[in-house]
């Protein structure tokens, strides 16, 4: 057995959860180990962190990601939390224990209606008073804040070694951002909601599976991350590459699922423009920051980000650096700036 399951039947017990077996499930992200809890018919699936993308310490980050179920939990498409494994000997950065989806990989571009519902369940959800949003972000210019999450990222591209031109590129990209946005107004956003992180279940309802980064900001950052090129083509079991007609429609679709009124009052045109652009150089920029820290070693103190190699499978890093390289690359760039030249003269 695993070591990684023999400290977390120890966890389970611990904390007196019941379950029949475990299975540990395929490695598919940089962030958790998976595992299945079987329970006769009433399965959960333990999520435990290799890491915290959002640089916290385990219990904060534990903290952090429980509120993202629980605050998503009325819309209807993401898993019920269960438990929370809090850290301790056999798990240092600790678990949670959500409920298990029976569900496939989202198919593109036909399962594209069912994501944008997902997120419009999400986007739609009352937002609390400023003073009840904690843990979560919730900074008050949502658009500056990403602004600043892409600056400091940025500081990776000149370290990643890119080729020149790349380097180039990509930092006359960034000077593209407007430094403000007008009229625009937050609501809860997974800010993770690339098509592999969704599982369509018997019922062809979309699920968000995987939430760690809720925040509350601007809808589209969601809308982005789920359809940009970056992001379709990340995940192997989910992997396509859209056309412009593809995207363009499932902003349309997530528009009328919300209703005209409260989506043009999360986020006009312009607004969606200016998102998308920022969500891909966030995607960018990250693939820099990753690509100039993943040859360290694992940090031993299991504190905050990690994102060493150390941490996963050497399979699953290979396809990383192979996604890495090519959304760096310049016909990925050519590919994403050319969409969102099209984006602009379709969308209204």
């Amino acid at each position: 057995m695993p070591i990684a399951t023999a400290l977390l039947e120890a966890a389970l017990h611990h904390a007196g959860l019941d379950y029949a077996s475990l299975t540990p499930m395929a490695a598919t992200g940089l962030a958790h180990d998976h595992v299945w809890l079987h329970n006769g018919g009433n399965d959960r699936v333990a999520r435990l962190p290799k890491q915290s993308q959002m640089n916290l310490p385990p219990e904060a980050n534990l903290a952090y990601q429980a509120a993202c179920y629980r605050r998503t939990a009325a819309g209807g498409h993401t898993p019920g939390l269960h438990a929370v494994l809090p850290p301790d000997d056999h798990l240092p950065r600790g678990g949670l224990v959500v409920e298990a989806i029976h569900g496939r990989p989202a198919r593109l571009p036909d399962d594209l209606p069912k994501i944008s519902r997902a997120l419009a369940s999400i986007h739609g959800l009352a937002v609390p008073p400023a003073s009840q949003r904690a843990p979560l972000k919730a900074p008050a210019d949502p658009w500056r804040a990403m602004r600043l999450e892409i600056a400091e990222q940025a500081c990776f591209v000149d370290m990643a070694q890119l080729p020149d031109a790349a380097s180039r590129r990509i930092h006359a990209a960034l000077k593209t951002l407007p430094a403000r946005l007008d009229d625009t107004r937050a609501c809860l956003i997974s800010f993770d909601a690339h098509p592999g992180n969704f599982l369509i279940d018997d019922r062809g309802r979309a699920v968000l599976v995987d939430l760690e980064k809720c925040r509350y900001g601007l809808a589209g950052f969601d809308l982005a991350h789920a359809t940009l090129y970056t992001s379709t083509t990340w995940d192997i079991e989910s992997s396509a590459t859209l056309t412009p007609r593809d995207v363009a429609e499932f902003y349309r679709h997530w528009r009328r699922t919300l209703g005209a009124d409260t989506a043009d009052a999360l986020a006009d045109t312009e607004t969606l423009l200016a998102c998308r652009r920022a969500m891909w150089l966030w995607s960018l920029t990250w693939c820099a920051k990753w690509r100039a820290q993943h040859l360290q070693a694992r940090d031993a103190s299991h504190q905050g980000e990690d994102w060493s190699a150390e941490l996963s499978d050497p399979a699953l890093i290979a396809h990383v650096r192979d996604r890495v390289e090519h959304y760096l690359s310049l016909p990925a760039i050519d590919f994403v700036e050319d969409e969102l030249d099209y984006l602009d003269e379709v969308l209204d």
